[in-house]
């Protein structure tokens, strides 16, 4: 039986559970057919609510692009509320960013999508925006002197990324432990980002 209230809001849900579903692959693997399957509706029925496939996409990047944020927001908040050490707080983000990818492995692909440039994703790229702001934050407070702080969200993105795109794809095959290695990665990232630091200049 065909949904009803069916809208753009609705498909982008039901868009998200079909990502969901799909595991690691599962962004990659989005199709309007998946969607319309589980609307109960004819695909055509789907271009009264949403831009076709480029649509779809660019909404549920937006929605995981929007919930990667609130992570990496709520992550420092609570390390602030435990201990306001700016070092500590980058840590918690680094685990909270490899936490959401295991839950939600789907969604961490979508948010690896690029979209610069593209005509219809202002939202998107806002979104984008906001959640690099953040990031560029917390490596200011560690200590990274502004001229810096570009190279060092970078180095943490790539540092994470590369651990966690490793991990789902099964590539740590010894039996030490896997979370002692991320532990490790996020000491010696901190570390490093913190010894940038001027000279007399102290964490905040």
């Amino acid at each position: 039986m065909p949904r009803a209230g069916l809208d753009r809001d609705a498909v982008t849900a039901l868009a998200l559970d079909v990502v969901d579903a799909g595991g690691p692959d599962g962004f990659r693997a989005l199709t309007l057919a998946a969607v319309a399957a589980r609307a109960g509706v004819a695909v055509p029925s789907l271009y009264k609510h949403v831009d076709g496939l480029p649509g779809v996409r660019r909404e549920v990047t937006l929605r995981c692009v929007a919930e990667l944020d609130a992570v990496v927001a709520a992550a420092a908040d609570a390390a602030s509320d435990a201990d306001d050490d700016p070092r500590g707080r980058l840590r918690a983000v680094a685990h909270a960013l490899r936490a959401w990818a295991h839950a939600r492995p789907g969604r961490y692909q979508a948010v690896q999508d690029d979209w610069r440039g593209h005509p219809d994703a202002a939202a998107l790229q806002a979104a984008a925006a906001t959640l690099l702001g953040h990031l560029s934050a917390l490596v200011a407070a560690v200590g990274v002197p502004p001229r810096r702080h570009v190279d060092a969200v970078r180095a943490v993105r790539a540092a994470v990324h590369g651990f966690v795109a490793l991990e789902l794809a099964g590539g740590f095959g010894l039996a030490d432990d896997v979370d002692v290695s991320f532990d490790f990665l996020v000491d010696g990232l901190v570390g490093g980002l913190a010894a940038t630091a001027d000279p007399g200049v102290e964490p905040g």
